[in-house]
Formats: structure tokens, sequence, C-alpha cells
């Protein structure tokens, strides 16, 4: 209540200092109030308030904070610590000695272990290293660490290891107006254009006029299509996860490649492609587009860009049932095979810097199924991609 105290008055545009309210907690310390809040009134006005212009505003504050009550002790009363607080305390905080003790199940083994201890475990636990909880060591649950698990009921990403998420999670559509720092992304996509008149004529044909008009005597108008890019482009976009922290980046390439191509269409997934991707992240599991016809819908000379940093559990990739998810019958793998039959054009934009793709197995493996067409989201990333596009 003290605290709130202070922050009304600052919210009141009384000019009280944190000096000032650690000399009434001092004061408070010394019992010079007693217990009374009568006592209490005169030495928080004394310590708080330097200017006698201020102390209507001072009574009306003080009387909306502490009204109703009786005693001193009512307002600085302790308070239960909030159980959330209690739990992160009990999270295990692992050496990188203790971490690499632990052993990963496996894909079959983490499956199987689950049902068992779904069909044995009756309440909740905390901590420990076999049953469904919050910390500890167990690959089932939340807030803890396990090479290799199953995460559920976790409020996001720890430490990156999960391979499958028992949860409902919701991501944020990409701002395709959001306002570029400067405009170099979009004078880099640039490269990535080649001229044709298309649709219909309505521009001025100004020599084909200046021909005409002198080869019959009279003015003869001459119109031609506009002029205009003829790439077409098919952007898909990976959201969620670690991605968050590419955001910023990803807004800029889409807002920019939106404004660029006069034929352009996007599509978001979620680490690795499968049987579904979706135009907006709320609506994702209802109304989601099969990649297949996506194929069927768009020729092969659309150019194809993925935007992802490739990391994930490389069972996303190879195994069915991979995605975090949910249970893709087909691996993630066979869906971008699917992708690259179609479309010979394709790039991979990584926003994390090169230097670091070393570090990811799944990143390696995205490469060697793109025939190392991924390249830096930066100026010259784009600019090596564009080419490979054009080729």
């Amino acid at each position: 209540m003290l605290l709130t105290f202070f922050t009304e008055l600052r919210a009141a545009k009384v000019p009280v200092s944190l000096r000032e309210y650690l000399t009434l907690l001092e004061a408070l310390d010394r019992d010079l109030a007693d217990q009374r809040v009568e006592d209490f009134y005169y030495l928080s006005r004394t310590a708080l308030v330097k200017d006698e212009r201020n102390l209507d505003k001072f009574d009306r504050v003080f009387g909306r904070v502490f009204k109703g009550v009786v005693s001193l002790g009512e307002a600085v009363e302790p308070q239960a610590i909030p159980e959330e607080w209690l739990r992160k305390l009990a999270e295990k905080y692992l050496t990188e000695e203790e971490r690499a003790q632990l052993q990963a199940l496996g894909w079959d083994k983490l499956f199987e272990t689950l049902k068992e201890r779904l069909a044995e475990q009756k309440g909740r636990h905390q901590g420990g290293s076999k049953w469904i909880g919050t910390g500890g060591t167990s690959p089932f649950g939340a807030y803890g660490y396990n090479p290799e698990g199953i995460r559920i009921g976790q409020d996001g990403n720890r430490n990156f290891r999960a391979v499958k998420v028992w949860d409902q999670r919701t991501f944020k559509d990409l701002d395709d107006s959001a306002e570029l720092g400067s405009r170099t992304i979009r004078l880099a996509l640039r490269r990535l254009r080649r001229f044709a008149r298309t649709g219909a004529a309505e521009e001025l044909d100004l020599d084909g006029t200046i021909r005409e008009t002198a080869r019959h005597g009279m003015l003869d108008l001459r119109l031609r299509p506009e002029r205009r890019n003829a790439v077409k482009v098919l952007l898909f976009l990976d959201v969620g996860g670690s991605m968050d922290w590419h955001v910023e980046l990803a807004e800029q390439l889409f807002s920019a490649a939106r404004s660029e191509f006069k034929h352009f269409e996007h599509f978001y997934f979620h680490n690795c492609l499968y049987e579904t991707v979706w135009k907006e992240n709320r609506r994702r599991h209802t109304e989601g587009t099969l990649l297949l016809d996506v194929i069927r819908t768009y020729p092969s000379d659309y150019r194809v860009v993925f935007v992802g940093d490739a990391a994930m559990s490389p069972y996303e990739i190879a195994m069915p049932g991979g995605s975090v998810e949910h249970w893709n019958e087909e691996a993630g793998q066979t869906w971008l095979n699917r992708v690259l039959a179609h479309f010979p054009k394709v790039a991979w934009l990584n926003p994390v810097p090169q230097a670091q793709w070393g570090y990811s197995q799944s990143n390696a493996m995205i490469r060697q199924i793109f025939s190392d067409r991924m390249y830096p989201l930066t100026l010259e990333g784009i600019d090596l991609a564009t080419r490979a596009l054009l080729r």
C-alpha cells in the first residue's frame, strides 16, 4: 500500500522523489508514526510535501489510498509470496556438465514413455526426472531441461530443445505497412525484375503515334499496354518460436516485396513446411490452405522465396509426426521436395548471421535439400538470391 501511495502521488503531479520516499520508510522503521494513521498522515506529509500548493493534492490521494484503514499495521501488512514466484524458484539450474549427462530418449521411446506416464500419473508433479510436471529434468512438462522433450503448458521457449509442443500457440501476421529504415532492401529486390507489356492498351505510344500520323497525314493516336515487372513471386514466411527475434527484419523484407512486385503472394508456416500453410496467423487452425492446392494454383514460372532461420529439431524435417504442433503423416522434407520439384527457381533467406549456420544440424539439412541455395538476409544475401532466381 505504501508503494501504491507513492505512485498515486506521482500520478497526481505531486513532485515526490525516491529519496523522500526512502526517508519516509526510514522514519517508519524508527516507529516515528507509532501505529496511528493520523500520526502517519502528518509524518508522510512532512516527508513528502515540500510546497504548500500541493497539500490539497496530497490530502485527496491520502484519503483515497488509505480509505478504511484504521491502524498503520494494515497498510504495511505482509503479503503472501505469489505462487508463481515460488514455482520459478523451484526450477533447476544445471551446469553444462550436468546437462551433458542427461540422455535423450530418442523419437520412438519418447512417445512410448509419454503414454506410460499419462496412464500412471494421477497428480501434479514439481521437479524430478520422471513424471510430467514443472522444473526438473523430465522430458515431459514445462520450465525444466532435457535434451529432447515434449513441452506441455509452458508460455514460451527457454532452451529450444522441445521436439513437440502440447499447447495452443498464437502467432502474429507480419505488417506489410511497416516503414523501412531505408530503401535499400527494396532497391536490392529490384534486381529481380523482367519487364513486359501486359494488359489493356492504356498507355500513349508517342513514337507509334508520330509514325502513324506522318504515314496517314492525320492524327492517329496509338496506345500500348503498360510496361510492368513480369516476375511472379511466392513468399513463404516462417513465424513464431525463434523467428520472433527476427520479426522486424522479416517485416521489412515483406513490406518491400509486396510493394515491388505486381504478381506477389505469401503464405506462413512454422519451422518446416508441411501439408498446410496459411494466410492469417489468427485463423491458421480454421482457414489453412493445402500445400498441394498452392502447387496446383501457381504455375512453375513463379520465383519462390523462403524466409526462416531453419532452427528446429531434425525430427521436424526428417520424420513423419515430427512437427512440434501436429501429427504430420509425411516428413517435412517430403513436402519441401514437392515444392522444389514444381518450382525450379527457389531460394531460402536466413536472418541468422551466416557464421552461425554451422551450429545447427537442421540448418545443414535445409541447405542440403535446397542444394545450398540458402543466403543470409542481408543486402548482399538478397542480391545473391535474386541473381540465383534469375538464372
